[in-house]
């Protein structure tokens, strides 16, 4: 039986906070065109809430444009063009000029009138998607705009959320999405090694230890990027500390008790859920903690655990069949 401590001894190995670092400190630009008064508006939404955690430089992530002059060049650090709207500007919009520079195009329209309306994913680079929003406010736009805009900084999201707040909780949102899923596959892949004959005899234990070992170092990892989003500096030892009491402990004592073989995983879906639910109650625990200076209840997090682990078979099943077709 792996301990707590040789799994800490084997994570802290693996993981660096320099990585966590350097992707906090990732230049990026979005690009601002259309009616000057909303660019304002967003701008500031976009600003508000600087402190000391913010880096300097973050007014210089939002550049105002004009889609007639602007250079078809516009540099690696740029993610995507914002262009503000109200009813009717589209007509003579020139849309085209800026799908020239290959990056996705988010058209937000205001309209106080209209009932909210946006595309089912973000837009790809080059392509346009149009946002009808009532207003601009963080509640209103968190629903899927910004969602979507995060979709499309892959690789940049914690920049983005050290340097504009009001898109912490979406980009934790989507830090954790990602780290869960990384999990289901770390455990689905060694069920499936638990599920084959001999193999699983001689390797069950072993691959039971590295599944602990390695969804250990994804939440970890996911703490400190989480925290880097909120302008926290990443620490493995912190962040070690903290993850027994994010949500009560649930996930880590789930996991742990589960994936280690104190309760026996029914099959594989079952088994990937469980790490793909315990990744989601440490990610969104966090981010509680951050987002309300307070942890989640030990009753909060158990019923996310049992709603996420549910949610998540479906889920499980899907990408435990991709798995075994590649394996096949």
């Amino acid at each position: 039986m792996t301990s707590a401590r040789d799994i800490f001894t084997l994570v802290r190995k693996g993981v660096s906070a320099v990585g966590v670092g350097t992707e906090a400190r990732k230049p990026f630009r979005f690009l601002l065109c259309g009616d000057p008064a909303l660019v304002a508006e967003l701008r500031a939404l976009l600003l508000r809430g600087q402190d000391e955690s913010v880096p300097l430089d973050a007014a210089a992530t939002l550049e105002t444009i004009d889609p007639l002059r602007i250079a078809t060049v516009v540099g690696p650090d740029a993610r995507c063009v914002i262009f503000l709207a109200r009813p009717g500007d589209l007509a003579g919009a020139r849309l085209d000029l800026l799908q020239q520079l290959k990056l996705p195009v988010f058209v937000l329209t205001i309209d106080p009138a209209a009932s909210e309306s946006h595309p089912v994913s973000a837009p790809p680079p080059g392509e346009v998607g149009e946002y009808v929003v009532d207003r601009i406010e963080r509640e209103t736009l968190r629903i899927k705009f910004f969602p979507h805009v995060i979709d499309r900084c892959k690789g940049h999201e914690i920049a983005v959320g050290r340097r504009l707040p009001v898109m912490r909780e979406t980009v934790a949102n989507k830090l954790t999405r990602d780290a869960a899923t990384s999990s289901l596959k770390v455990a689905a892949a060694s069920a499936i090694v638990d599920h084959v004959p001999v193999l699983g005899i001689v390797l069950g234990a072993v691959a039971s230890a590295g599944d602990m070992v390695a969804i250990t170092g994804i939440q970890i990892v996911l703490m400190m990027q989480i925290g880097a989003a909120y302008g926290k500096d990443p620490d493995v030892g912190r962040m070690w500390e903290l993850l027994p009491v994010v949500g009560g402990g649930l996930g880590w004592r789930a996991l742990s008790r589960e994936l280690s073989g104190f309760v026996p995983v029914a099959g594989i879906a079952i088994k990937g859920a469980i790490a793909y639910a315990g990744t989601i109650v440490v990610g969104e625990g966090v981010t509680f903690f951050y987002e309300h200076g307070t942890h989640m209840t030990a009753a909060e997090a158990s019923a996310l655990y049992d709603e996420k682990k549910r949610n998540a078979m479906v889920f499980a099943r899907d990408t435990i069949a991709r798995i075994r077709g590649r394996l096949s």
